[in-house]
Formats: C-alpha cells, structure tokens, sequence
C-alpha cells in the first residue's frame, strides 16, 4: 500500500518525538502533521507543523487536518501537583475534543492513544490519574473511528538524536532493563507498533507492553 499520512501530537515530548522520529524514517509514513502548541524545530521532506494553542478549537483548522491516515495522540501532562478535575480537563475533555474534531473530516481514521502502564479500565481505582486515563480510553474506543488502539508503554529508551529526554529518567530505564528487561520498550518498537497498527490492524485494542513488542516485529 502506498505510505500513510499521519499526524502526531505531543512531538515537544519524549514519546511524541520519539514516535515522530520513527515515522520520518519509516516508508509506511509518506507524510507527517505535527500538532503542537509551541513550534518543534525541525524540517523534513515529510514533515509538516500546525500550531494550535488550544488543542479543543480543533474545528478551526478543519482544512488543515482533513485527509489523514491515522491520528498517534502522544500529547498528555504529569498528574502531579494537579486536582482530578484540572487533570480530567486537560487528558479527557480535550483529548476527546481533538478526536471528535478529527473525525469530522477524517471518517476512515486510525486513532491511536498513549495512555501507560496501570491505566484503569474500570475508572473505579483509588489512583486519580488511572482512572482519568482509563476513562479517556473507554470513550475514545466508543468514537467511531476506522480503528482505535490504547497504547500502554512502561519503560521506554529514545532513539539517537532526540532532545525532549532527561539524562537521569535515561539511566532509571537503564536500570529497568537490568532488572526486568521485559518491561522495556524502544521508542523505535512504540512507533512502528503504531504504524503497524494502521496498515496491519491488531487483534486488541488496548496493548500493554508485549502487545506493542508483538505489533512492532509484525
């Protein structure tokens, strides 16, 4: 099949880049948006950016972001220092804004969510931020997109080259790997994990760890 037309939010953090690195160099992905707040300095053939200061506004750029493959959500904050309602606003009220602003002009989308490890399905746990994700989960798969995958990484080393990595979150993932290497992705495995999860589908839509090693040697 022809390469796919992605756009990428969060590209100013670890994952997002990570998964934007991935993508440039992959033939699957024949075309990259990045929808950021601030601007990402980077150029390639590939790539293109679009600064949205408020990713619920979405509509406003319908022209913009209509004609895409597949959607890889990498956006998202710390819960830390944050009530549940402020955290809620910001990881499920917008999340799902974007989505539904994208299925508007995108009604053959792949919509896939980095949400992590020990996110709540039942939305009933006593951790705030698990259960704030597990909702934003549930509702995203009730969206009718062409498919919607959940994406749960634990520990995650970066590809060479990227910048948004703290040196010392780099040696604690060292150590996860020592100890439980199993429990330890390359941000190369998270991005083709998801472009193969648009050109080769996957049999689950919520994928742990094993899952995204699985989908990625697929």
């Amino acid at each position: 099949m022809p390469g796919i037309k992605v756009i990428i939010t969060g590209a100013t953090g670890m994952v997002g880049e990570g998964v934007l690195f991935e993508c440039l160099q992959n033939p699957l992905a024949a075309e990259v948006l990045i929808i950021n707040r601030k601007h990402y300095d980077m150029q390639h053939p590939k790539l293109k950016e679009l600064i949205v200061n408020d990713f619920s506004r979405l509509d406003d750029h319908a022209g913009q972001v209509a004609g895409y493959d597949a959607c890889f959500f990498c956006a998202g904050v710390s819960s830390v220092g944050m009530k549940e309602d402020q955290y809620r606003h910001i990881t499920y009220d917008t999340t799902l804004a974007f989505a539904l602003s994208l299925l508007k002009v995108n009604n053959n989308m792949v919509f896939t969510y980095v949400s992590g490890a020990h996110t709540d399905s039942t939305e009933k746990g006593r951790l705030m931020w698990a259960r704030v994700k597990g909702k934003t989960e549930n509702d995203l798969a009730k969206l009718p997109f062409k498919a919607e995958y959940n994406f749960r990484p634990g520990a995650m080393l970066p590809l060479p080259g990227q910048k948004n990595w703290k040196a010392a979150y780099k040696w604690i993932v060292k150590l996860i790997k020592v100890f439980a290497p199993k429990q330890v992705l390359t941000m190369q495995q998270v991005g083709r994990a998801m472009l193969h999860a648009v050109t080769k589908g996957y049999s689950k839509n919520i994928l742990e760890v094993e899952d995204i090693r699985v989908l990625a040697e697929g």
